[in-house]
């Protein structure tokens, strides 16, 4: 049994909870996934969940020269992953899902969050992850396209085949029926705002944003959102 906190040792949480989720939304994205999972605990949380977001603190302290990195002549246009985890949480067996977008080989839009819906299959909950990113996709191509930029089909990754063929697909399967009509977002696809495809599962560079990760591959992976060392 996880020891619990003391009244007082409950705010400090709460306050370091708080704290990081500023961090992680302005300018570390490497901490997303970490934070959002200790962050559903902040109504009761352990010893053992402070310990960890202290850790973090510690991470960030170690990173404190890193910064997010653009190249302006990369010619690289918008790009983004998407990944889920099923059944990552065995209290609520809610999945994980998570997405990140490129631009000039810098991360500008990241999230990692618990899906409210219970998904029946792995491929199901990747379809749920495609819709969450193509919505952003869709976002972020509007406000280019009020600052002048006219932009084409946003490339898409996902790392499940079967769902990728459900997005671009209408024909209604077995499968796929049940499926609450809101994550049936195929409007980007049709309208060339979104073109999806298909990126190997241990490639995915989304994977750091829904699951833990072994620490020689979350060191490769946060290379590729432009998170590096920067000296002035």
């Amino acid at each position: 049994m996880k020891e619990p906190l003391t009244k007082s040792s409950d705010s400090r949480f709460q306050s370091v909870i708080g704290s990081l989720l500023y961090i992680m939304l302005g300018t570390h994205p490497d901490i997303a996934y970490a934070v959002t999972r200790l962050s559903q605990f902040s109504a009761n949380p352990s010893k053992e969940h402070l310990d960890k977001a202290l850790y973090i603190c510690c991470y960030l302290a170690g990173t404190r020269d890193y910064a997010l990195i653009y190249d302006g002549t990369s010619d690289q246009g918008l790009e983004g992953y998407t990944d889920a985890d099923w059944g990552s949480n065995p209290t609520t067996r809610c999945l994980t899902t998570g997405f990140f977008f490129l631009l000039a080989k810098g991360i500008i839009s990241w999230r990692s969050r618990a899906q409210k819906t219970v998904a029946l299959s792995s491929t199901e909950t990747e379809y749920m992850a495609l819709s969450d990113g193509s919505q952003q996709a869709a976002w972020l191509q509007n406000v280019l396209k009020e600052l002048g930029y006219n932009l084409g089909p946003i490339l898409l990754a996902g790392d499940n085949q079967r769902s990728i063929f459900m997005s671009c697909n209408l024909v209604q399967e077995i499968c796929s029926k049940h499926i609450d009509i809101r994550y049936h977002h195929r409007d980007c696809i049709d309208k060339g705002k979104v073109e999806v495809f298909f990126t190997e599962g241990n490639n995915n560079p989304a994977d750091m944003f829904t699951k833990n990760l072994s620490h020689t591959k979350f060191l490769m992976l946060r290379k590729t959102l432009g998170l590096e060392f920067y000296s002035a």
